[in-house]
């Protein structure tokens, strides 16, 4: 049994699609950031950093005491390495995917990030930061389209890359048109028919 502390955003969609896709068992422990839940001391103990998701695993592989885990990459890279699922077994393929892995923690979450506060949330229109992150979003959907040129997946084999990437390039609120990005967009839809995709967006309804 897993439990995630979840909300849906995209780094909890994330969390959701894997679970899914592997057929975890888990239990979800909502946390809304609406409320400022996220700071309540019990939850510090396990994410310090004051965010979401995290989990705790009462089953981890060495068969010890529970794992308690933050951040959505370090947590998707843990349950692929205790799976053996979902990332590439073989020295190039695995470190490909954990390459594109960091691009979204480092890169595309942050940014896009910064994309809908400015866009949707700033209390006040800022010109300036607007023009600078749809850029940047606008860069880095040319990166992923370049990168899905000649593969259904990011890749190549469905991976935990696809999964942090996707629930980011979900919305439809950044201010880019997919028709330039065809291969993003035929990604895009893509990742929205799996089956395991489509359960784990579910998963929001029962907590929001």
């Amino acid at each position: 049994m897993i439990d995630l502390y979840y909300w849906p955003t995209p780094n909890g969609h994330k969390m959701t699609i894997f679970m899914e896709e592997a057929g975890l068992t888990y239990r979800v422990k909502p946390v809304n950031i609406g409320k400022g839940e996220q700071f309540d001391p019990a939850f510090l103990k396990i994410a310090p950093n004051n965010r979401m998701p995290a989990i705790v695993d009462h089953a981890p592989a060495d068969g010890g005491a529970p794992v308690a885990l933050f951040e959505s990459g370090a947590i998707l890279l843990y349950l692929a390495d205790k799976t053996k699922r979902f990332i590439p077994q073989d020295l190039r393929g695995r470190n490909a995917c954990i390459q594109w892995l960091f691009w979204q923690m480092a890169g595309l979450g942050p940014m896009l990030g910064q994309n809908h506060h400015f866009r949707h949330y700033a209390p006040e229109q800022v010109p300036y930061g607007i023009e600078r992150y749809t850029k940047e979003t606008t860069r880095l959907y040319g990166v992923l389209d370049k990168q899905l040129q000649d593969r259904n997946y990011i890749v190549g084999e469905y991976t935990i890359a696809d999964m942090a990437c996707y629930p980011w390039i979900l919305p439809d609120k950044q201010g880019q048109n997919l028709d330039e990005f065809p291969n993003l967009a035929k990604w895009k839809a893509r990742m929205a028919a799996r089956e395991a995709v489509v359960r784990a967006y579910r998963v929001a309804e029962t907590v929001a």
